[in-house]
């Protein structure tokens, strides 16, 4: 089973229930428990592998996630406590007046958190949260709208964590530079931007997240599992203002890029750059969130917004709040401890290779085969961690040269792009991504109504990027390219919007 399709069959079978039971925690431990017993042949040693090398390490890997996490809970519980959040959302209501302006405004603040994926996932729901709901947006569209504003912002954002991890995968050429170079033939990434600010501006939704919308104009935001998070604490009083909300919020984000770049060395003397490309990110965002609750505490007892006590309830209210999301996360990490044991990265690598002969259609076939193993494996770092050596090996000729010329050629970045976009949009439409989970948990949304109202829109950007890399193996033309691919794009939206909307009257 090593190697080869079986590797796959374990995420197979959790996504696969996932979407029939709709029910999350199960589906995942089936799965791993799948995994483990495929790595073990069937033998005891299976629980010893599910335990030890699942659970255990994906805890302990995974520790300064989990902590972020837990850190970022109490936060949020602190600012709906002392008010802020209900006053923020009173503010918006008189300031953001129709429901397109709350999605807009939604996808402005994840535009704007573009350091990190988690970061943003968390940040941006707990503060639109109050928001969205105010204009009846219902809980599957703000999760939509926070997973398309994380990795796909952060993709194509050259100071970001997933800057740093893409510009260490090739060696002999700058980092950084062959990551601007990738940004305009990411067109999953940029693609998804144009069809989110389209939904925000026309009010228009197909599939699932239509009967979601729907209900939610009529007041069921949930519209099933709606107990899956509790309620936000009410606030203690009537004291909080916007700024409870907004200040903290800034501090946080502040702190959190301070411990980022701290980790990479900034304050040994490291370049701003270079610290963030060499930063360990869940223990940089770990130390932040740590400062930040520090700071946001002694501001609400000096302000006598809350008390001592009130802020120590907030803790274990917080803790609460994350228990879904860490259990969903363990899980997840387990299933794919599991698959990289059966080496579904071996198997993967055995195709894309025996396809390179075809180099018109390298880039199409490197974006195919990146969703299916994101989609699959639910990470994206792995996926192009995978795929982008492939292309270094096929293009290695070609980029012996690079030092020489100084220019890296336009089929080397079409392909990283591919890969690239490829490893976003597979991660986009699983259920067993941490960032899809991340993104259910800042919009305390159940996770598969989020992955079934957000799967019908990824793969519809998904199409349209098929068609652009296939163009892009004929004319390496960012102009032409990107061009094609929006004016696509676009018309596919006004074509849906046009028949569903005939359909409905």
């Amino acid at each position: 089973m090593f190697g080869t399709f079986w590797a796959l069959v374990p995420p197979i079978i959790a996504i696969g229930l996932a979407l029939i039971t709709k029910e999350v925690y199960s589906s995942l431990f089936i799965g791993a428990v799948a995994g483990a017993l495929f790595y073990a042949g069937f033998h005891v040693e299976a629980l010893d592998s599910l335990l030890n090398d699942g659970v255990v390490a994906a805890i302990r890997d995974n520790a300064g996630i989990f902590m972020f996490l837990v850190l970022l809970g109490i936060l949020v519980a602190l600012l709906n406590k002392a008010g802020g959040s209900a006053a923020f959302g009173a503010w918006a209501k008189t300031h953001i007046k129709t429901r397109g302006g709350a999605m807009f405004a939604t996808f402005l603040l994840g535009v704007l958190i573009f350091v990190d994926d988690y970061f943003n996932c968390l940040t941006v729901g707990s503060v639109m949260r109050p928001v969205t709901d105010k204009h009846n947006v219902s809980r599957a569209k703000l999760a939509y709208l926070i997973d398309a504003t994380a990795a796909p912002i952060c993709i194509i954002a050259p100071i970001s964590s997933w800057a740093a991890a893409v510009s260490g995968t090739v060696e002999g050429v700058n980092g950084i530079s062959l990551f601007i170079s990738t940004i305009p033939y990411n067109l999953y990434a940029l693609l998804t931007i144009l069809m989110v600010i389209f939904l925000a501006v026309t009010g228009f939704d197909f599939g699932p997240m239509r009967t979601h919308e729907l209900n939610a104009r009529n007041g069921d935001l949930f519209t099933t599992r709606n107990k899956v998070y509790e309620e936000d604490a009410q606030p203690a009083h009537s004291r909080g203002k916007v700024i409870d909300l907004i200040l903290p919020v800034a501090v946080l984000i502040v702190l959190c890029v301070l411990g980022m770049i701290y980790t990479g060395g900034f304050f040994s003397g490291t370049e701003f750059v270079e610290a963030f490309a060499g930063c360990d990110a869940s223990y940089g965002l770990s130390l932040g969130s740590v400062a930040a609750l520090v700071v946001i505490m002694i501001y609400f007892m000096c302000r006598r917004v809350l008390t001592f006590t009130e802020c120590m309830d907030s803790v274990a209210a917080g803790f609460k709040q994350m228990v879904p999301a860490i259990l969903i996360l363990t899980f997840a990490w387990t299933l794919k401890t599991m698959t990289n044991h059966l080496e579904a990265g071996a198997f993967v690598s055995g195709i894309v290779k025996s396809a390179t002969a075809i180099s018109i259609l390298l880039p199409v076939i490197l974006f195919v085969v990146a969703v299916g193993l994101a989609f699959a494996t639910g990470t994206s770092w792995g996926t192009f961690g995978i795929l982008i050596p492939i292309v270094t090996s096929v293009f290695s000729t070609e980029l012996a040269n690079v030092a020489e010329t100084g220019e890296i050629p336009q089929m080397v970045i079409v392909c990283i792009s591919a890969c690239l976009a490829g490893a976003v949009c597979g991660d986009h439409c699983s259920p067993i991504s941490d960032t899809t989970i991340m993104a259910s948990t800042g919009a305390q949304c159940d996770h598969v109504n989020h992955v079934s109202t957000q799967l019908p829109y990824a793969l519809t950007v998904a199409g349209v990027c098929i068609v652009g890399y296939l163009i892009s193996g004929f004319i390496q033309n960012v102009f032409v390219v990107l061009g094609i691919s929006i004016v696509l794009m676009l018309g596919l939206m006004f074509l849906l919007r046009a028949v569903i909307g005939k359909k409905q009257n």
